[in-house]
């Protein structure tokens, strides 16, 4: 039997654990399924009313049924794909091994306090994966090579943005806008520069929301799947509008 305050501790935890999931870019289903395993390490009944900005969370004792009620917002983290696994492998931690909620709550800080992926490691493999894009549509050398440098150029820019909690849609639109206007010195060489400036802006395309849409779509969470396609739309839209900026800008030398 669970008292009012450890009822209490639980529903905050699952909040926070939830909230965080959704924040790093987990579909819904797999959310809702990893909070009600931990509910059920616990004896407790886990409902979730899951929105695009914020999480509705209901506990019932199974016993007493004692009810605890929770709203928390879902503030946005670093996508990664480890980070996410190792906290749903620390649900069925908690269910299988019936840890302690301090036990867990340990855990849990180890995981998200864990030191992530260097920027500047980052910025090189976007580069190299944009330039790999530029290869597979046909680019040259040359283009590869301006794609590589615009692409390191537009990603350090977001990343400075993103810092200074800069609107994320001006980000994308300056973003794209920068990287697309480097890759456009490859009109100076006569290379593929079409390719060039195309693939330059690769790396801004939101994969991670689009699937994550079609996935909660699919699974019947349609409210929060549409949010996230909305959203991913409205930044497809953002790099559209910089790279028509430099569209507009180099357009006479494209003729």
């Amino acid at each position: 039997m669970k008292t009012s305050e450890s009822l209490l501790s639980v529903t905050q935890f699952i909040a926070e654990y939830s909230a965080h999931l959704m924040g790093a870019g987990v579909h819904t289903s797999r959310v809702v399924r990893n909070s009600k395993r931990i509910g059920k390490a616990f004896d407790v009944e886990v409902t979730l009313a899951v929105f695009h900005k914020n999480i509705m969370l209901t506990i019932i004792d199974v016993e007493t049924r004692e009810s605890c009620h929770e709203v928390v917002d879902i503030a946005p983290h670093p996508i990664s794909f480890e980070h996410n696994s190792e906290l749903s492998a620390l649900s069925w931690e908690a269910l299988d091994k019936r840890l302690s909620l301090e036990e867990l709550r340990e855990k849990y800080r180890k995981i998200v306090s864990a030191p992530i992926i260097h920027p500047l490691f980052v910025l090189i493999l976007v580069g190299f994966a944009n330039a790999s894009f530029c290869k597979l549509f046909g680019g040259d050398l040359i283009s590869m090579s301006i794609v590589f440098s615009a692409t390191v150029t537009g990603m350090f820019l977001k990343q400075q943005m993103q810092k200074k909690k800069i609107n994320h849609y001006i980000v994308f639109i300056v973003s794209a806008f920068v990287a697309s206007l480097c890759a456009s010195t490859s009109l100076i060489f006569h290379t593929t520069s079409e390719i060039a400036m195309a693939t330059s802006v690769l790396y801004l395309v939101p994969g991670v929301p689009l699937i994550n849409g079609v996935i909660d779509v699919v699974e019947g969470y349609v409210l929060t799947g549409f949010s996230r396609l909305t959203e991913a739309s409205l930044l497809i839209i953002s790099i559209a509008i910089g790279l028509s900026l430099t569209l507009l800008m180099v357009k006479n030398s494209l003729i």
